[in-house]
């Protein structure tokens, strides 16, 4: 679109599970992007298209798309509400003039709705609010308005930032008003969303007639076509055939061509003879483009400020698969095939950083949840692999090394209050406040060492039968306290190669829980269970019953055993120690020492 006035560039921030991708449904869906027969009409969080977003129920990624309502192009950039992908965030800001914060309207202002709320406002971007599930039975739509007054009070850079525009909406069913209805069960639909959009959020601010520039913010690949560069034009125009110069990060220039320019409708792109100042595009044939670059005029040529996302907190090691059952089951086992796809992850992952460790790599990024993603992103692909336990990420301020800290927070049921602080008090977790909910639940406030938080999720899952919430964000550095005590059990150890079997198994289930069922190929030195003593233990589970002249293997009845734990890979990466590592591959995960002899575990133990 040639005229910038009619342009709408806005981001959709929230806490995770508050309705983002949900509003953006209903949006598609009623500005009539699709046809009414298109199986897009009946699908729900069309936006989330990976498989691990369905199967998680969380944006892991950032996208955008386009649609049209009346003479306007409103381009959305739907992006995650976990801490934990804060990076897809910070990026993807810098292409929009507002935002749609979405809240709850039983939960209220989250800790994620305070940290994009805050990078939204640190770029001067104009909010609308969008209180949403107001047909929830426990709803609290004042108090939720004052919360939010008290945030924007904290957050906001300027005076007007605190006029903010509030709408009130069902996502789910795509309905919205200005006003609190009197019975959300009537007619409504997302009319209010689009003017509010149209009418609150400004357009874009732009040099149409000045040379070239765009920020390139995003990357996708094409099989046929390649590499995309997508951003938003902050200046000139683009077409196919013009010459460019990408600048790097380090201010190098490289001359190039624009090959095909596209813009965006509903999900799909679609290919533009031209393109102007304040559109979000995507260029092919700039195979050097790299996140946080400029594309600029080559006659011209000037780059746009480099975007900066928060740094790592943890870190793994990630290298290539060293058990004794290597090579069984995965395509791509090899350090080079592994550092390939690692470099692969860097290009559109720029949270995520990668340095050579050995004959594997240490991979940095924002969250256990973060690493896990990309963890799983590489089995499902073919990868085998193994990883050891996440350590935090330290800097080295005035001499003084320094250990991540974050801010946590808890609800849960009244009952549970006293097992969550035994256990946050074991890891060293301040208590900044306690509050009871309307909905009669209780708020926690932690301040903590990121280690603290390892393992942590999984633990007060079992201790609240599953009803806990918690959250966590970033809060800055602190001087390194003294070692956690370790908090788990010893583990169980198969002492030799083979397959279990359920007579060796009834055994050791007296020892412990066990990870393991019958008919496993095990080897020595892996993990099969958790001992019920603080020590490791070693155990036969291959053993088999000794069949005699008086006895046949089925004259003491079916063994009996009780199911075993199998473990996700969320659990297998909090379950390990530093002396262990969690072997992946696409078919299993396998627990193991990091020393598989036994003599060499109590040599390093010694050391």
């Amino acid at each position: 679109m040639k005229d910038s006035k009619y342009i709408r560039n806005i981001a959709i921030i929230a806490h995770v599970d508050h309705g983002k991708t949900t509003m953006v449904d209903g949006l598609l869906k009623q500005s009539n992007t699709f046809r009414d027969n298109q199986a897009e009409m009946s699908q729900e969080l069309i936006m989330d298209s990976g498989d691990q977003e369905h199967e998680r129920g969380i944006t892991i990624t950032a996208k955008q798309t386009s649609i049209y309502y009346d003479d306007y192009k409103i381009n959305i950039i739907d992006t995650p509400g976990h801490a934990d992908f804060s990076g897809e965030v910070e990026r993807t800001l810098n292409m929009a003039d507002g935002v749609l914060l979405i809240v709850d309207a039983q939960e209220g202002p989250m800790p994620q709705t305070k940290f994009v709320l805050t990078k939204a406002l640190e770029l001067g971007l104009r909010p609308v609010v969008v209180i949403n599930k107001i047909d929830k039975p426990a709803r609290r739509i004042a108090e939720v308005e004052d919360e939010l007054a008290d945030l924007f009070l904290e957050l906001a850079t300027n005076d007007n930032q605190l006029q903010y525009p509030i709408y009130y909406a069902i996502g789910r069913e795509g309905k919205a008003w200005k006003n609190i209805p009197d019975n959300p069960g009537e007619h409504a639909d997302l009319s209010p969303i689009f003017d509010a959009i149209i009418n609150d959020i400004p357009a874009p601010t732009v040099d149409a007639d000045g040379p070239l520039q765009l920020l390139v913010t995003s990357l996708s690949y094409d099989s046929f076509l390649g590499k995309y560069a997508i951003g938003r034009i902050t200046r000139g125009s683009v077409k196919k055939g013009t010459p460019i110069t990408l600048i790097k990060r380090d201010g190098t220039q490289v001359g190039g061509r624009v090959d095909k320019v596209f813009g965006y409708r509903g999900l799909n792109r679609e290919e533009i003879s031209e393109a102007f100042a304040g559109d979000i595009v995507a260029i092919t044939g700039i195979t050097d483009a790299h996140i946080g670059e400029t594309i600029a005029d080559k006659e011209a040529p000037e780059a746009l400020p480099v975007i900066d996302v928060e740094a790592p907190t943890l870190s793994m090691y990630l290298g290539p698969n060293t058990s004794p059952m290597k090579g069984r089951e995965g395509d791509f086992s090899t350090s080079r095939q592994i550092s390939d796809r690692l470099q692969k992850e860097l290009e559109t992952n720029v949270s995520l950083r990668v340095e050579e460790n050995g004959i594997g790599f240490t991979v940095s990024g924002r969250g256990e949840l973060h690493l896990s993603v990309l963890i799983e992103a590489m089995r499902r692909e073919g990868y085998e692999f193994e990883v050891g336990r996440p350590q935090v990420v330290t800097i080295i301020e005035d001499g003084v090394e320094k250990e991540p800290v974050e801010e946590l927070y808890i609800e849960v049921g009244a009952e549970f209050v006293g097992a969550i602080s035994q256990e946050l008090g074991t890891r060293r977790a301040e208590m900044r406040s306690q509050e009871q909910t309307s909905s009669g639940t209780t708020r926690l406030d932690y301040l903590l060492p990121t280690r603290s938080l390892i393992g942590l999720r999984n633990t007060l899952l079992t201790s609240t039968k599953g009803t806990v919430i918690m959250n966590s964000l970033p809060h800055g550095y602190q001087p390194i306290g003294p070692k956690l005590n370790q908090t788990r059990n010893g583990a169980l150890i198969a002492f030799e190669a083979g397959t279990t079997t359920s007579y060796a198994l009834q055994a050791a289930e007296a020892r412990g829980e066990l990870y393991v069922g019958a008919g496993t190929n095990v080897y020595g030195g892996m993990i099969i269970g958790l001992n019920r003593r603080g020590e490791d233990l070693e155990i036969n589970v291959c053993k088999a019953k000794h069949l005699t002249n008086m006895r046949s293997s089925s004259s003491d009845g079916v063994v009996q055993l009780t199911p075993f734990t199998d473990l996700s890979l969320e659990q297998c990466i909090d379950f390990i120690e530093d002396d262990e590592l969690l072997e992946v591959t696409p078919k299993n995960l396998r627990l193991r020492k990091r020393y598989l002899d036994a003599n060499e575990r109590k040599r390093s133990g010694k050391n």
